[in-house]
């Protein structure tokens, strides 16, 4: 987690007031080191950020090449006019920019920020990718002038700077920014041009961020100038930028600084935190930590919200409710949960009994079940790789079933797995050489694309259990479905009988014969259950196809059974 460090003395200042020790600890518990602390104190209203052209009426201007798709595709900017730095305020304007690159930027690979001083400049900008030999400039704080080849040979030693050399060492082309007398701004993600390098005296700040992820170059944009407008003479105004770039229909003008317009649930807000606040009382907290709230007019559950453009964290409702739970203070919730005034329950839902779920009480119950049969109960990742979930299952990838990571760090997490059996066939593979035969069994969530909710995905809580031995040992998988099935009160039938026969709220299963790539032809079954005379397949076992087995290293027979739980619950 990202640390920051404070001035005492200073913090003190800009509160109006002298803590001691002990009320100062008091203070953080109940809220945290913040530049919305004055906010949350109520010392000030929250700021309204302004967008103000230049008294010319003309923005300055950055044209993006075409090019530069191939290395670094996005560009922000904006202008900081008439800013006063002070010592304290210039070393944490330059401490801001290190943590959002080590942090939301990920070490400059998806955002780099170059801060110039406007006056050494002229516009209009323009961002370009050319092969390095072309590239030609000082480096900040630097005496003589590299080329980008050379650059890279001279900070391959740093110890600060060489760890970005591979955003870009090896790329044809490298990005970078020139004034319109051709002076370079700077060479992203690696180092600024010393011409337009910032100091106590510059008054007026070109903000350039260059970027492969395009919302976390505008959030970190929002951020820099949110934070840095209040020193400018007319705080918090901002001066936008123009970008131009057609081909890739990203023109524009930056920062966006439109607080993003939300809603929150009055019962979602009072069922978490145990409370039975009014939506004026909630809309009361929520501007003390920089929010503009206020009741819907469409409805008495919902609050309106506007969220700043520093709160980038507010992601979803629950944020806001951690908010309302941070200005009552945590240490002041209930520790049951309260009932709501007669008046109330008209209008909003009671807040549930803590209990455990149902499906995790079916669970407890299962694994209770198949550990005192016998088998031993592992824990696996959810996570796997796209050939492990597919190709060695046999099964094709349709695209529209596994979640997929957009950037995984490693080819072993591409998906959330959609089967529990790439799991235990791994087990077993790592544990081989324990004596046989292996009996193993989870009960766990796997996942699956589902475009119809929210979330656009969904759980479901499944069974799987293998045998591992000399012998194919089928009829121990088939033993112990049976045992969970008569455990779940479901009854065996035929697959005549169970046909539209099943009893109100009465279970019954039956087998049937299934032609699968998983498992050898003639050895594999589908295990059908009706409830209620709504009948659905929920699971299969069999014995394991030769080339499964091949491509996780077994050399024996394996029989698995998996199936899904939660029609039970």
């Amino acid at each position: 987690m990202p640390t920051i460090s404070v001035d005492k003395a200073a913090l003190f200042e800009a509160l109006g007031h002298e803590y001691t020790t002990e009320e100062f600890d008091d203070l953080c518990f109940d809220y945290g080191i913040s530049l919305a602390l004055r906010i949350f104190l109520e010392k000030q209203q929250s700021p309204g950020y302004s967008l103000i052209a230049p008294p010319n009426g003309e923005l300055q201007a950055i044209y993006v090449d075409e090019e530069t798709a191939r290395i670094r595709p996005y560009i922000t900017g904006a202008v900081l006019r008439n800013i006063k730095f002070t010592k304290e305020r210039y070393d944490s304007f330059i401490a801001l920019q290190d943590k959002l690159h080590q942090n939301l930027a990920r070490n400059r690979s998806l955002v780099a920020i170059g801060t110039h001083d406007l006056d050494t400049l002229q516009g209009p900008f323009s961002y370009e990718a050319l092969p390095p030999e072309k590239i030609d400039f000082v480096p900040l704080n630097q005496a003589r002038s590299m080329t980008g080849d050379n650059l890279m040979k001279f900070y391959e030693k740093d110890k600060h700077l060489s760890r970005y050399l591979p955003i870009i060492r090896g790329s044809p082309v490298y990005p970078v920014i020139y004034d319109s007398k051709r002076t370079v701004c700077s060479l992203p993600p690696i180092i600024n041009g010393n011409h337009s390098k910032i100091t106590l005296d510059t008054r007026n700040v070109f903000i350039e961020m260059t970027a492969t992820d395009k919302t976390k170059v505008e959030l970190c944009n929002n951020i820099v100038v949110a934070m840095f407008s209040k020193y400018t003479e007319e705080p918090f105004t901002v001066e936008p930028v123009k970008i131009v770039s057609p081909h890739n229909h990203e023109s524009r003008e930056t920062p966006n600084l439109t607080p993003r317009e939300t809603q929150a649930e009055v019962y979602f807000i009072n069922d978490c935190c145990g409370l039975s606040l009014s939506p004026l009382e909630i809309c009361s907290m929520l501007k003390r930590m920089s929010y503009a709230a206020s009741p819907s007019r469409i409805s008495k559950n919902i609050i309106d919200v506007r969220v700043p453009p520093t709160r980038a964290d507010v992601l979803h409702q629950a944020d806001i409710m951690e908010d309302v739970a941070i200005v009552y203070g945590y240490n002041k919730l209930p520790r049951n949960i309260q009932k709501l005034p007669s008046h109330m329950e008209k209008v909003y839902r009671a807040p549930p009994e803590g209990k455990p779920l149902a499906i995790n009480k079916l669970s407890d119950s299962v694994r209770l079940e198949v550990g005192m049969a016998g088998w031993t109960e592992v824990v696996t990742l959810i996570l796997c790789s796209h050939d492990e979930n597919f190709a060695w299952l046999n099964r094709k990838d349709d695209g529209n079933t596994a979640v997929r990571l957009a950037n995984p760090k490693s080819a072993e997490y591409q998906v959330a797995r959609t089967s529990l059996l790439p799991g235990l066939l791994k087990t077993i593979r790592e544990n081989r050489h324990h004596s046989l035969p292996i009996h193993i069994f989870e009960v766990s969530d796997v996942a699956f694309k589902d475009l119809s909710l929210e979330r656009k995905s969904r759980n479901e809580r499944h069974l799987a259990a293998m045998r591992y031995g000399r012998t194919g040992g089928l009829e121990a998988l088939h033993g112990l479905m049976d045992h969970v099935m008569s455990r779940l009160n479901a009854t065996f039938v035929t697959r005549e009988e169970g046909t539209g026969r099943s009893k109100k709220g009465g279970a019954e299963y039956w087998t049937s014969e299934l032609d699968d790539p998983l498992f050898v032809p003639g050895h594999a079954a589908a295990i059908h259950v009706s409830i209620g005379g709504k009948e659905r397949m929920v699971g299969i076992f069999g014995t394991l196809h030769p080339t499964v087995l091949q491509k996780f290293e077994l050399k024996y027979p394996v029989s698995a059974l998996e199936m899904n739980i939660e029609i039970f619950e």
